[in-house]
């Protein structure tokens, strides 16, 4: 059975894991030759994505209920989230090595995403959108909480065309353990500022873009 210190170490040498369905107890170590990341600060929002940001309704909460992200995210029809994963992640929670931010609108949960964090490395692991634009929000709150908490690498894992548009891009197994190595070497805290409002978000969001 993997232990957090295990999975940690692996983050550390550049390795994920995942299981290959939710039934599936078995975890498997991933290291793609080419590795998916956003930029930390400076995420590109559709001109119809901050519209929708202006018109209100959006918020966002740090760590307020981190099993209900994660189960979120795990509830589809294939997904490589498992049970000992999920224990996994709620450890490394109680822990302060893993968060979640949930986005709402109108008080009413929209999405989410949640990741592990090591040294100044945030690894995304997964997010879910339940309304329209849900998961882009939870971009856009992450990129810009991530900024504002001196933490330098956006690690995705893959690259998916939501994640494209957005501003990721793949890079070599090679650059990525340098930014990696990079990023360990500094400390940053996830929770060293609360998170924005829609409005502040907007603003940072435009002024970067």
């Amino acid at each position: 059975m993997l232990t957090p210190a295990q999975l940690l170490s692996g983050y550390a040498q550049g390795v994920f894991p995942m299981a290959e369905r939710a039934d599936d107890p078995h975890l498997h170590w991933f290291d793609p030759p080419v590795r998916g990341v956003l930029p930390v600060g400076k995420i590109h929002a559709s001109r119809s994505l901050l519209r929708d940001l202006r018109r209100g309704g959006w918020s966002a909460h740090l760590d307020t209920d981190f099993d209900r992200v994660v189960a979120a995210c795990a509830d589809r029809r294939e997904t490589w989230i498992n049970t000992p994963l999920r224990h996994l992640y709620r450890d490394l929670h109680q822990a302060d090595h893993a968060h979640a931010i949930e986005i709402r609108y109108e008080n009413q949960f929209a999405g989410g995403i949640f990741g592990v964090t090591l040294g100044s490395a945030f690894f995304g692991e997964s997010m879910v959108s339940t309304r329209t634009n849900g998961s882009k929000m939870a971009l856009l709150w992450t990129s810009c909480h991530l900024a504002r908490c001196g933490f330098t690498l956006f690690d995705t894992q893959f690259l998916t065309p939501h994640l494209e548009r957005m501003g990721g891009r793949e890079i070599p197994r090679l650059a990525y353990r340098q930014q990696l190595a990079n990023a360990l070497r500094s400390e940053a805290d996830f929770r060293a500022y609360s998170l924005p409002d829609s409005n502040q978000i907007w603003q940072e969001i435009t002024q970067t873009s």
